[in-house]
């Protein structure tokens, strides 16, 4: 991988980790409800689980994907009604009348499992892989290499999300306020997904 691809993917990493997107506003979203200590494992799922799918499209995907392209659909469905879900879960963190958040913050696995139904995450590891993968390493090892630099990229801007996430969280003060910003960030949710669909 020559120092101008490096150069070129670390931008296109950066650029893609810290736009908003389904994983941008639930850290933010779970940063304002449960603090930054309790949203670290939602943090490393996120960096972990993302790099170890775009290895996985890498080295076997793709080619799944070209020799079938229904499962392409498929995703896209299954995706949706997921993310649909964890928009309707969100909104509803906090009942109208409660006091305190209800609900838990995602864990590791959940949130490195979440990578697989989020059309971001998908359309970030497929254009890495096919605009930056060095032909010339052999498939794992490009694969690997790709992976690492979204490693290394991914986590600072993403935590970047959830400590704004701490910070809404002094200006929001009552679970009104709370429950406003809840159903405000399902809505965002919901709409990110549009321009991502419609471009796979």
């Amino acid at each position: 991988m020559t120092y101008e691809i490096i150069i070129a993917l670390i931008g296109f990493a950066v650029a893609s980790s810290i736009t908003p997107g389904p994983n941008n506003l639930m850290l933010m979203a779970s940063g304002a409800n449960y603090g930054l200590r309790r949203t670290v494992p939602h943090m490393l799922g996120i960096s972990l689980g993302h790099a170890f799918m775009v290895t996985m499209v890498g080295v076997v995907l793709l080619r799944v994907f070209e020799t079938y392209p229904v499962l392409n659909i498929v995703l896209k469905v299954l995706s949706t009604t997921y993310m649909l879900w964890l928009a309707w879960k969100i909104a509803n963190a906090v009942p109208p009348e409660a006091s305190e958040v209800t609900g838990k913050p995602f864990t590791f696995l959940q949130a490195a499992a979440f990578q697989w139904v989020n059309p971001k995450a998908w359309f970030m590891s497929i254009t890495a892989i096919s605009a930056y993968a060095p032909q010339d390493q052999g498939i794992l090892i490009g694969s690997l290499m790709v992976a690492g630099v979204f490693a290394i990229t991914n986590l600072p801007s993403i935590t970047l999300w959830a400590w704004m996430g701490v910070q809404v969280r002094r200006w929001l003060g009552t679970a009104k306020r709370l429950r406003i910003f809840n159903v405000s960030m399902a809505v965002l949710l919901v709409v990110s997904l549009y321009p991502m669909l419609m471009h796979a």
